[in-house]
């Protein structure tokens, strides 16, 4: 996949051309811990508007055992980590949990992908049936 370096309204990962459809947010463990804390009241209204999004994601370069155990620097409990985590998957925003930097790495690849190739096969479904209304 080639990669364009450019600012995106909400998100840090989309597709060129579909930046109104795609939209990834990916997280450092720190910085994850950042925005339930400090940030959170910037951070939630990045994430309503990513919940607008009909492909979207939250990737933690973390694992649920990192959390819980509290292996971050903060302010910020193991707790209010877990339970905003949970909060945001059930409000409808999927949750990737990547373990680690370079499998976050993969799972933004992946899901840019399958999200483009997902809508390029709803656009030539939609092609062949207004060529087949002709």
């Amino acid at each position: 996949m080639r990669v364009i370096c450019k600012g995106l309204v909400t998100g840090d990962y989309s597709v060129l051309g579909l930046e109104h459809l795609i939209a990834i947010e990916r997280k450092g463990l720190a910085d994850l811990v950042g925005c339930v804390g400090r940030d959170r009241e910037r951070f939630k209204r990045e994430l309503e508007r990513l919940k607008a999004f009909p492909y979207r994601a939250l990737v933690i370069e973390a694992n649920w055992s990192q959390i819980e155990n509290g292996e971050f620097l903060g302010q910020v409990s193991p707790e209010s980590v877990t339970a905003s985590l949970l909060s945001w998957a059930m409000d409808g925003l999927p949750v990737i949990m990547a373990g680690d930097a370079a499998q976050a790495a993969q799972f933004v690849r992946r899901m840019l992908y399958t999200a483009a190739n997902r809508r390029w096969k709803e656009l030539m479904g939609f092609a062949q049936v207004m060529s087949t209304a002709d």
